[in-house]
């Protein structure tokens, strides 16, 4: 049924259950997994002048953490013999949202699998959720694991 998954992964708890998921649709679709991680915007503000080495840092930061959790995926797709691609996509200076669902398009996948993170309170009324931002604008399924 799917041949192409994409799995948005931060290495959190509830993307590492997505990943489980996301390894075991592959392993029994037969399907191609890609595994994404995003990079948020980096925080500047705006306020004084900029400081290249906080932005080195920060992107040094996000592609070791980008790292670390397509190594968890890896290490799942081996001890379940599911197919992943090899390379680790990482997408910059977009929202996660915007970059799961542009990746999506671009891969031709036919499924999104992403992990929900359960913000509450004040900041998910003002920011809300990753995972609600991609059911609301994907234009192939999605599924949310928990």
């Amino acid at each position: 049924m799917f041949k192409h998954i994409l799995l948005a992964t931060d290495g959190s708890a509830a993307s590492e259950n997505a990943a489980k998921l996301a390894v075991d649709l592959a392993r029994i679709h037969g399907a191609k997994l890609t595994a994404l991680y995003v990079v948020d915007p980096y925080p500047y503000l705006g306020i004084g002048e900029a400081n290249p080495l906080g932005f080195q840092s920060y992107m040094a930061a996000a592609q070791e953490h980008a790292a670390q959790a397509h190594a968890k995926v890896s290490v799942l797709c081996s001890k379940y013999g599911a197919p992943v691609d090899s390379q680790l996509r990482v997408v910059e200076n977009v929202t996660a949202s915007v970059g799961i669902i542009q990746t999506a398009k671009d891969e031709n996948a036919d499924l999104i699998v992403v992990g929900s993170h359960g913000r509450s309170g004040i900041v998910r009324l003002m920011l809300g959720s990753v995972a609600a931002r991609v059911v609301a604008e994907s234009p192939v399924p999605v599924l949310v694991a928990r």
